[in-house]
């Protein structure tokens, strides 16, 4: 064992977060958190990296163990560069030497530059940067895809993969825990439900155990029927029997009914879409010396399900405000429709009255909102089916998580009743649950969609066509997102493959120069491999970063060496046999 949680409660203001819940993380194992948004899924980590303390129950981390914390945001000290903001937040020295390797691999090439210059999105991958490198025997990730791109969500991917320490990960992406975790727990109102497997065999058991739930609940109610019937009918209570009777009753009669996890059908709202969609001619747009796509052209069908992918930064955010106007292209023109009614869902909130009711809210939107059947949905249908039940419409904003203020943004979007969907990034911050009923109405939205994600499962279900933005150009590409990554795979290893080549004659015999070579290089390369264990060693217990920067480069040098001198020895082996 690692950590547990024993008999651990915690309460925001009068909610139940965590009831009395028990929780044990053993060596080597990988569990992913899921449940709703404001469920408590950040809150169980902060509790578990003791960066929060219950209001009751013990949190034991057994001593010889250490954990390595990655929160959704985190606050650095302004004024230090990147690469002495992550350095200072290591205790290993020896640690220092993997910075640069991996914070390339986020994308943050420029380590000098101020760390309060970074986009929050790039602090995040800092904070994470941070988490990977510090040896631990236990990882703690809250979001840790978020505002990544896809190379570094499977760098990501194949890390923890391969990662000897146990994991704890809050994530909403799904291909990722399905590939990563052996376990899962669900927070589900206070409780703990644990599952072995990854995330598909968790669906499997959940509905398992919510049938079981629902079976037991109905034996439940028939049970208090009964019951109810024989106390109406004037029952004594005089005899110690009929007493245990009595406080058997009150007893189920307490006992938390079973609320199914379903949500209201409601069709899609959406107004009349007319021939004439967006449609783009030769639109190009830079920023000074940076291209971001050259000479675009398209038009989108009526019922186009377009996801758009590409690198960070690449202009896919500058794209979709191109399409709706809000941003002039350099060259080409943009045309939209007379009935073309956008519905844009940005990847920022919008900024909310924390004091104004949920429901109200909403209603700023509409109150009600018509079908292409003609059916009406009111707002507070609209809630109830992005998981805002009945008794929750009327608290105030400020008692929303944020994931539910996404939740509710997305609300107002679609009460709105568009009939193009322009989305950008939709499924950050949003839980597993809340992502699969937006892709159930987008299946059944009668219009267009454009939609800008790292999500591979979202656009396997949502996007029949690809605009994959790559080297100032954007390329349509009809494949599924999944089918699309697979082929790219391939031609990448075909073309690191080494080319063979038949020999049309035989291969010339090592020269005298050429074996004394070999010779030197089997002696050279054990003495290497010492020079470097003796560096590696040597940075132990070093607390002078400017030493260590300087032992560190000079490790980095000593194995590109070493490397290059096995490839020639390599190359001179084959050459001998």
């Amino acid at each position: 064992m690692i950590l547990s949680l024993e008999d651990v409660s915690y309460r925001y203001e009068t909610e139940p977060i965590l009831d009395h819940v028990n929780f044990v993380v053993n060596e080597k194992e990988k569990w992913g958190v899921v449940g709703l948004n404001g469920a408590g899924k950040s809150t169980l980590l902060k509790i578990m990296a003791e960066a929060e303390k219950p209001d009751s129950g013990t949190v034991t981390v057994l001593k010889k163990y250490r954990v390595s914390y990655c929160p959704q945001s985190m606050q650095f000290e302004p004024g230090k560069s990147v690469y002495e903001t992550v350095s200072s937040a290591l205790k290993e020295p020896a640690e220092v030497y993997q910075i640069r390797s991996v914070l390339n691999q986020f994308g943050i090439t420029d380590q000098e530059q101020k760390i309060e210059v970074l986009s929050g999105g790039q602090q995040k991958r800092v904070a994470l940067a941070i988490a990977l490198i510090r040896k631990a025997d236990l990882y703690l990730l809250d979001e840790p895809t978020n505002h990544l791109d896809q190379s570094m969500i499977l760098w990501l991917e194949r890390y923890l993969s391969h990662i000897s320490g146990a994991l704890v990960m809050v994530t909403h992406d799904r291909y990722f825990l399905s590939r990563i975790t052996n376990h899962m727990v669900e927070i589900d109102r206070g409780h703990l439900y644990t599952y072995d497997g990854n995330y598909a065999d968790y669906l499997e058991q959940r509905q398992i155990r919510r049938q079981q739930a629902l079976a037991e609940d109905q034996k439940r109610r028939n049970f208090l029927r009964h019951e109810i019937e024989w106390i109406r009918a004037g029952a004594p209570a005089r005899s110690t029997k009929q007493k245990s009777r009595i406080e058997r009753y009150q007893k189920i009669a307490s006992q938390e009914e079973f609320q199914e996890a379903g949500v209201l059908e409601l069709k899609s709202a959406v107004s009349r879409l007319g021939r004439n969609t967006i449609s783009a001619e030769h639109i190009s747009k830079a920023y000074g010396d940076k291209v971001l796509f050259r000479d675009f052209s398209f038009n989108l069908d009526r019922m186009d399900r377009v996801g758009i992918i590409g690198p960070n930064g690449c202009g896919k955010s500058t794209l979709l405000k191109i399409l709706m106007g809000q941003v002039q292209p350099d060259t080409g023109t943009v045309s939209i429709g007379e009935t073309v009614k956008i519905g844009y869902f940005a990847q920022q909130n919008e900024v909310f009255k924390e004091d104004q009711r949920i429901i109200d809210y909403l209603e700023e939107s509409g109150k009600v909102v018509m079908t292409a059947d003609r059916e009406e949905i009111t707002a507070g249908q609209m809630l109830e089916r992005f998981l805002f039940p009945k008794d929750k419409q009327y608290l105030p904003i400020s008692k929303c998580s944020g994931g539910e203020k996404r939740r509710l943004y997305l609300c107002s979007v679609l009460m709105k009743a568009p009939n193009i969907l322009i989305l950008d990034e939709p499924t950050n911050d949003l839980d597993t649950d809340t992502m699969t009923i937006l892709e159930d109405y987008l299946e059944d939205f009668r219009g267009a969609v454009l939609e800008v994600s790292h999500d591979r499962y979202f656009l396997d279900r949502t996007a029949d066509r690809l605009f994959v933005f790559r080297n100032g150009e954007i390329r349509v590409v009809q494949q599924a997102y999944s089918d699309f990554l697979e082929q790219e795979e391939k031609v990448e290893k075909q073309k690191e493959a080494p080319v063979q080549k038949k020999p049309e004659k035989p291969v010339a015999k090592m020269s005298y120069k050429e074996k004394k070579e070999l010779q030197d290089l089997e002696k050279k390369l054990p003495e290497m491999e010492e020079e470097i264990r003796k560096l590696e060693a040597s940075m132990e217990g070093i607390t002078d970063y400017g030493k260590i920067q300087s032992l560190s480069d000079e490790l980095d040098r000593k194995r590109n060496e070493k490397e290059a001198a096995e490839n020639r020895w390599l190359e001179l082996s084959e050459k001998a046999e």
